[in-house]
């Protein structure tokens, strides 16, 4: 999450793994929120890195940048363990 200190990623993480859970109807809890909405936050801004779009901007920006990216972990999740997450 370029632009933000570390409490607020980990809140922004939070709240993109929470939106994101809410997106995907599923059930993981808030530490797992929380990573995966980190997690998200930084696998999505190498995806638009890589192809050359910017994700640089303030927090809004990246608080849809992370949840794009949790539901995008969770949608990777469920393809290899199945629907139950």
């Amino acid at each position: 999450m370029t632009g933000v200190g570390w409490f607020m990623a980990i809140v922004l993480g939070g709240i993109a793994g929470w939106i994101a859970e809410q997106l995907m109807k599923s059930d993981m809890g808030v530490i797992m929120n929380i990573v995966l909405g980190i997690v998200g936050a930084i696998v999505m801004n190498a995806i638009l890195g890589a192809i050359g779009i910017p994700a640089s901007g303030g927090w809004i920006i990246q608080c849809l940048v992370a949840v794009v990216g949790a539901c995008l972990l969770i949608f990777l999740y469920r393809m290899i363990r199945g629907r139950t997450a």
